[in-house]
């Protein structure tokens, strides 16, 4: 028994591995995608300034917020770090979620780009568990979509383009959380997906 152990647990392993890179395949697409949608939005004028002198960028590309009585809220997304001019690091995958109660009706699902704009906000975000809200000490500030020449979008700590549909007047990030996924960070992040996503990264300009 205690020979098969080890065997088992390999086996498990090896039958792990393949469906977590489809997994960390999928997000990427789906984060790539987002960067593009943004592209096209009336508000990317200012999120390209903003973006040109990030730290990093947290892209997740499907967040869903829904229910009656009790409304849950969570994605999976990609931490990315600024490199240098035009360049852009490995992708880490990170988790956000939170719960709320209240009477809610409705699905909304929302794509998200937090632009971090400080050192502070980005260590907070890498050390892991990081709750969103007034008691971070951090300012966020949101540029939703359509706000062409928004000017709000200044001095924050993190900024926010959302791009979203539902029943939601829009979305509050009070008491979320981000995670680190250390299953998906165990490896590293390469492939064609990585490429293309920092390629497009380093396209807003």
């Amino acid at each position: 028994m205690k020979t098969l152990l080890p065997a088992v647990a390999l086996a498990l392993v090896t039958l792990a591995a393949p469906a977590l890179a489809a997994d960390k395949a999928e997000i990427l697409g789906n984060a790539d995608r987002t960067v593009t949608h943004l592209k096209h939005d009336p508000a990317f004028a200012t999120a390209a300034r903003m973006m040109g002198g990030a730290k990093a960028v947290y892209i997740v590309p499907k967040l869903v917020k829904g229910g009656f009585i009790f409304g849950a809220e969570g994605g999976a997304g990609v931490l990315v770090r600024r490199t240098g001019k035009g360049s852009w690091g490995e992708p880490k995958f990170y988790d956000m979620g939170s719960a709320s109660f209240g009477l809610q009706a409705g699905l909304e699902q929302a794509e998200l780009i937090f632009i971090i704009n400080s050192e502070r906000a980005l260590a907070g975000i890498e050390h892991g568990n990081f709750k969103l809200g007034a008691g971070a000490g951090l300012t966020m500030v949101n540029l939703s979509s359509g706000a062409e020449g928004a000017t709000t979008a200044h001095g924050g700590d993190i900024v926010v383009w959302t791009s979203g549909t539902g029943a939601y007047a829009g979305i509050s990030f009070n008491g979320s959380v981000i995670s680190p996924d250390k299953d998906m960070n165990s490896t590293p992040t390469e492939g064609p997906e990585a490429q293309k996503l920092r390629a497009n990264l380093a396209s807003v300009r």
